[in-house]
C-alpha cells in the first residue's frame, strides 16, 4: 500500500482552476489579428522604397523582416552613431536593401562554429567600411538555414557568429 506522500507524487497535476478559456481565446485571436496586420504593414512599408523586385525580399527562402532591417540600419548605417566598432554602410538605404536582395544570387556558405549561413556579394563599388575602418565593396548577409535574414553588413565576418 502506498503512503499518502507516494500517492500525491503519482497523482496527475491539478488543472489550473482559474483558466478562463473564453478570455484566453479572445487574446489569442487578438494577437493573431495584430500579427497579421503588422505583417501586412511591413510588406507595404517595404513597397514604399524606390526599389524594383520587392517580392524577392519577402520569399520564404530569403526573408527580410522589419525588425531585421531596423537592426541592420541601427547597427550598420553611417547616419546612426550607435555601435561605433562595427562596419557601416555609407550608401543610401534603398541601395542597402537592393544589395541585400541581390546577394541572394550567391551560394550560401556555412559560417564556422555556427548553424547560420552567409552570402558574400561584391557590389563592384565602395558601399561602406568594415569594422577595422577599411573601405569595402563587399556585403555579407547572414541568414538562418530557412533563409530568414539575421543581419547584413559591409565587409567580411572576422569572428564566428553563433
Amino acid at each position: 500500500m502506498l503512503t499518502p506522500l507516494q500517492q500525491q507524487a503519482m497523482a496527475p497535476p491539478p488543472l489550473c482552476p482559474v483558466f478562463d478559456e473564453a478570455r484566453w481565446l479572445r487574446v489569442l485571436f487578438t494577437i493573431s489579428d495584430t500579427e497579421q496586420w503588422l505583417q501586412e504593414q511591413q510588406v507595404q512599408h517595404l513597397y514604399h522604397l524606390p526599389l524594383k523586385h520587392h517580392k524577392k525580399l519577402l520569399r520564404k527562402s530569403w526573408y527580410l523582416g522589419a525588425s531585421t532591417l531596423a537592426h541592420i540600419v541601427e547597427r550598420h548605417y553611417y547616419k546612426i552613431s550607435r555601435h561605433p566598432a562595427t562596419g557601416k554602410f555609407t550608401i543610401d538605404i534603398p541601395y542597402i536593401i537592393a544589395y541585400i536582395r541581390d546577394a541572394f544570387q550567391q551560394q550560401p556558405e556555412p559560417i564556422p562554429q555556427s548553424s547560420n549561413l552567409q552570402r558574400v556579394w561584391d557590389a563592384g563599388e565602395p558601399i561602406g567600411y568594415d569594422d577595422k575602418g577599411n573601405t569595402v565593396s563587399v556585403l555579407t548577409v547572414v541568414s538562418d538555414a530557412a533563409g530568414r535574414i539575421i543581419t547584413a553588413f559591409p565587409g567580411y565576418i572576422n569572428h564566428p557568429l553563433i
